[in-house]
């Protein structure tokens, strides 16, 4: 097999075009072999083998940088640089990332994850190569669905004033991990549609090049009023007009075609723009009729495409997605946004039943969450759903434009906590930190199914401001079905009595709570266990009411401890009975890699077992003696 004599990018150099495509196939059978293991991002990655390709052949790697925005389509990125031996633990716990890492690779030019910031990373990599007089390349891979994204458009609002060599590659699948939408698609589309000014631009050349003497002159001449032709052939004209060179479009399944237009680019002193047509899971027929859900995949076989495990049901997200739409019944006022994640954040049962009150705004977290505010000053009751690690691209909005007008605006966030394999980019630990700084926001957080159901009741129904929801990926809780009171502002409630210590949790810790409290009852000791329930405002009632009547009281949550729900209890327990001890259970003040969930709550000590452990050693003399 060539692929097994590939560990570098010399090893391609040589290589003849029949070489080359073969060993685009034995990539794109590798990535199927090997990701239906271990899971992954598997439809991106085929689209992009011989772009990957063509960029190794035409640039000196890892001199010359390559950024991937998002960097889920970087898998043969990562075999061409000679990780392929690496491939058994992607994204498995101390294994290789499924996104570039600086740390991992020298040929991981720029740490990416999170759509739309290739060409402000590779911008300012241009520019700080030219400041320190330096001579490489700069490559930005973008794709059409991050274009959907405004930081994309600040980026090439900026780099139309470059004076030396800067590359973006677009790379336009008609996709992001769900069918673009907007104006940008319509775009692209027409430009996709309009490949007859390319042909005519060629051969108008062609011909004029075999006039003797005039042939070349007149070329240059029509080269320089190239806008003006192009406004008339192709509408728009957007990057031209911008002052970025447009080239293309271009086979991005042709590696020889690619590797041309990218040494033509190479001499180029300004900023400019290559835009490569790729298809979207190429290769492999499941993945080519169903992208989305190729997209990210849990293991797979191989030969049918179908998942290994069946899914359970329901998640959290199937649970949000029923009861919206059935409060969407009760109420014609609420509507659904989405930031080009309908099928992942569970909105696509309300997109179909409630097309004309469903928004899909693309990749712009920003817009989602001023465009909801909008919606809301308009007499709407807006519901946001997006994951918890997106989120964070909106905090300026949500604290200016929603939270100080105190607008009615529901944040459902899916994904918080701990998230998996995806690593630092996407675990979403850091919400119950950001909103609860931010004054008029209610943030609460579910510890079943059921209440998860109440608590979105509670936010479109009983509440009118601003109100974030937050639970975890995956199955949701059935446990503690007995507790099932209505929602009250700020109130939490006790589920089971005990003595000396209170467990008080929020969301997916309330059940590792339930799971210590059971296995310290096996060594005679009664804890009280709490169901925080709403993060802000707190219930401090309840709290005073904990420390009263307990010695120890611990806290467990799933998000970094700094800004979180134990220091705020902490806090209050301090100021009302200060000799009362508080063990806070949290995640530590670092970003947590890639693993199984499982894996990484041991890991972080968040686990049952951990937190008896963390107890016994915080209060040696009462639990320092259990075995």
């Amino acid at each position: 097999m060539l692929l097994e004599q590939v560990r570098g990018p010399q090893d391609i150099r040589d290589l003849s075009a029949e070489q080359l495509k073969e060993l685009a196939e034995e990539i794109r059978h590798f990535l199927i072999d090997k990701i239906s293991v271990t899971g992954g991002h598997l439809a991106s990655n085929l689209g992009v083998v011989e772009l990957t390709i063509a960029l190794y052949l035409a640039f000196d790697l890892p001199r010359d940088k390559v950024i991937w925005d998002v960097g889920h389509q970087s898998y043969t990125h990562k075999i061409l640089s000679g990780r392929r031996e690496m491939f058994d633990e992607l994204r498995q716990y101390g294994g290789i990332s499924g996104f570039p890492k600086r740390k991992e690779s020298p040929y991981d030019a720029f740490d990416t994850g999170h759509s739309s910031t290739s060409v402000s990373a590779g911008l300012g990599m241009a520019q700080g190569r030219d400041l320190l007089g330096e001579d490489y390349s700069v490559v930005s891979v973008i794709g059409d669905g991050a274009l959907t994204g405004g930081m994309a458009y600040e980026a090439l609002n900026n780099a139309a004033r470059m004076k030396k060599n800067f590359i973006i590659v677009l790379n336009d699948n008609n996709m992001s991990i769900s069918e673009n939408v907007g104006g940008m698609s319509k775009y692209l589309n027409g430009i996709r549609s309009g490949e007859g000014y390319n042909r005519l631009k060629k051969d108008v050349t062609a011909a004029l090049m075999r006039i003797p003497v005039l042939g070349e002159s007149l070329v240059d001449k029509i080269s320089r009023t190239k806008n003006s032709i192009k406004q008339l052939v192709i509408p728009g004209m957007l990057f031209e007009n911008m002052g970025i060179t447009y080239l293309g479009p271009v086979d991005g399944h042709n590696v020889r075609a690619m590797v041309k237009v990218f040494k033509e680019a190479k001499k180029m002193d300004h900023a400019v723009l290559i835009h490569v047509n790729t298809k979207k899971g190429k290769g492999y027929v499941p993945a080519e009729k169903n992208p989305s859900r190729f997209h990210g995949v849990e293991p797979f076989d191989p030969e049918t495409g179908k998942p290994l495990k069946k899914k359970t049901y329901p998640g959290y997200t199937d649970v949000f997605s029923k009861e919206l739409c059935r409060l969407a019944r009760k109420n014609p006022q609420v509507v659904a946004i989405t930031a080009a994640m309908p099928d992942g954040t569970g909105l696509k049962a309300f997109a179909m039943e409630y097309p004309e009150r469903f928004f899909d705004v693309g990749i712009a977290e920003q817009h989602a969450v001023t465009s909801a505010a909008g919606m809301a000053a308009a007499g709407l009751k807006p519901v946001v759903a997006v994951y918890s690690s997106f989120l964070q691209r909106g905090f300026d909005q949500i604290l200016h434009d929603v939270c100080i007008q105190n607008l009615p605006v529901v944040f459902a966030l899916d994904r918080a906590g701990l998230v998996g394999s995806d690593g630092e980019t996407h675990q979403g630990i850091f919400d119950l930190s950001y909103l609860t700084a931010i004054p008029n926001m209610c943030v609460m957080a579910p510890k079943n199914l059921w209440e998860l159901r109440r608590e979105l009741e509670f936010a479109v129904e009983r509440y009118n401001g601003p109100v974030a929801i937050r639970y975890p990926r995956g199955q949701a809780y059935r446990g503690l079905k007995e507790f099932d009171s209505p929602v009250e502002l700020g109130k939490g409630e006790i589920l089971f009595g005990g003595r000396e210590i209170a467990l008080l949790a929020v969301g997916s810790m309330v059940s590792t709570a339930e799971h210590v409290r059971d296995k310290l009852r096996e060594e005679g000791v009664e804890c009280t266990l709490a169901n925080g329930r709403f993060i802000k405002p707190l219930d401090e009632g309840l709290v005073e009411l904990l420390a009263r009547t307990h010695e120890l009281i611990v806290t467990l949550e799933e998000n970094v401890l700094q800004g979180g729900f134990g220091l705020q209890v902490t806090a209050v327990v301090h100021r009302c009975v200060p000799q009362v001890k508080v063990l806070n259970i949290a995640l530590p003040d670092a970003y947590v890699e890639h693993g199984n969930v499982s894996v990484l709550r041991e890991s972080l000590g968040i686990d049952s077992d951990s937190v008896i452990k963390a107890m016994r050693e915080f209060w040696p003399e009462k639990l320092g003696g259990m075995v």
